[in-house]
């Protein structure tokens, strides 16, 4: 297992999936607020989930140089993501927010985590 990434432009395009992510949650979308609805994410605390993708964006670019940091933040995502997952399965959301979303960032998080750090 390596603590730089190699090769870097998996976390480069993760960390700009995040922000894109992010910046999508800030005044959420249509199909992200009816994410937030369909698994019960109560609408108080929609304000946290900026702050996590930006949060994972800055890991992510800072972990190109900071041993250590963008490992972390690809093991945090993959748990994120399966906790989305959990979450979905939980409420019986099993249409596209799921399949689509979900489970498709789990493998691309999962896929940046092992590529880049741990082949």
């Amino acid at each position: 297992m390596t603590l730089l990434p190699d090769p870097v432009w998996p976390v480069a395009a993760l960390a700009l999936i995040c922000l894109i992510d992010g910046l999508l949650c800030l005044k959420p979308v249509q199909f992200i607020a009816d994410c937030f609805r369909d698994v019960g994410w109560p609408r108080r605390l929609w304000w946290i989930m900026p702050v996590i993708k930006f949060a994972a964006t800055g890991g992510l670019v800072a972990g190109i140089w900071i041993e250590g940091l963008g490992l972390l933040t690809s093991a945090c995502l993959v748990a994120y993501f399966i906790g989305a997952i959990a979450m979905h399965v939980r409420a019986r959301d099993f249409g596209r927010n799921l399949f689509l979303n979900a489970s498709t960032m789990l493998a691309i998080c999962a896929g940046v985590l092992i590529w880049c750090f741990a082949l």
